[in-house]
């Protein structure tokens, strides 16, 4: 049976490199986002080279009344079908102490890496529920197991993610739908571009001296996941470059 897998922030990064996998592997996709230029140039790329149905969806993951409205402009057989929930949407926005911070960048965070993917998973469950089956994936973060200088907000709405996969687990137990938590470390994707509000040279600067996690090694670590056998689930995976040992200690060479 064709499964279909939903990914949330699919333009790039994490989202982007998932979703060329799991087209790879077979699956049917919905792809979310909020560029759509860049949504309608991978459906095209990646339905034209794996004959596979791509359906995408353009709206704010931080609006519940604009998830609510993307989800139900999917057919009612296309709910039925998803199988796998990758909640990949996320962001880091600033890095003050706490006393300095813009309330607008931690709203933005908030928003997006908690509110949002509780939105989605509660519009995607019901479908897997009644199926008696599903596997959600939450991208979540090294910085939702440890905190660092400055990183205030943003960890702690990580720590969120980690705490709701973990309870989700708990919650989807009796209906037989999987649960993973992936937290990567310093992985080289648009994360610190967004971070530092686009200055381009400070966020190249950040990988500078090691070699960093690629989106690619991510992708494949949720395949890992997802292709177990059904009486396996693997609860939580941390992935870190070579050259990192936890959130603050990295070596540069």
């Amino acid at each position: 049976m064709t499964q279909t897998a939903l990914i949330t922030g699919a333009t790039a990064g994490i989202g982007k490199a998932t979703a060329e996998l799991l087209a790879r592997k077979g699956y049917n996709l919905v792809l979310t986002g909020r560029r759509i230029e860049r949504l309608e140039a991978l459906k095209y790329e990646l339905s034209s080279k794996y004959n596979i149905d791509i359906q995408v969806l353009c709206f704010d993951i931080q609006s519940y009344d604009a998830c609510k409205t993307a989800w139900s402009s999917l057919s009612v057989e296309t709910q039925k079908s998803i199988t796998v929930l990758i909640n990949n949407a996320g962001l880091a926005s600033g890095r003050s102490p706490i006393h300095e911070g813009d309330v607008n960048d931690w709203d933005k965070m908030i928003d997006t890496n908690v509110k949002g993917l509780l939105y989605i998973t509660r519009l995607v469950v019901p479908s897997m529920k009644e199926k008696m089956s599903g596997h959600i994936v939450n991208i979540a973060s090294i910085a939702g197991k440890e905190v660092y200088q400055n990183g205030n907000v943003y960890c702690a709405s990580k720590h969120a993610v980690d705490a709701l996969s973990r309870s989700m687990r708990i919650d989807l137990l009796p209906f037989n739908i999987k649960v993973t938590n992936v937290a990567p470390g310093a992985a080289e994707t648009e994360f610190s571009l967004v971070r530092l509000k686009g200055d381009e040279a400070a966020a190249k600067s950040v990988y500078d001296g090691f070699d960093p996690l690629l989106a690619e090694d991510i992708a494949e670590t949720i395949w890992f996941a997802l292709s177990r056998p059904a009486h396996v689930n693997i609860n939580d995976l941390v992935i870190v470059p070579t050259a990192q040992a936890n959130v603050t200690n990295l070596v540069r060479r």
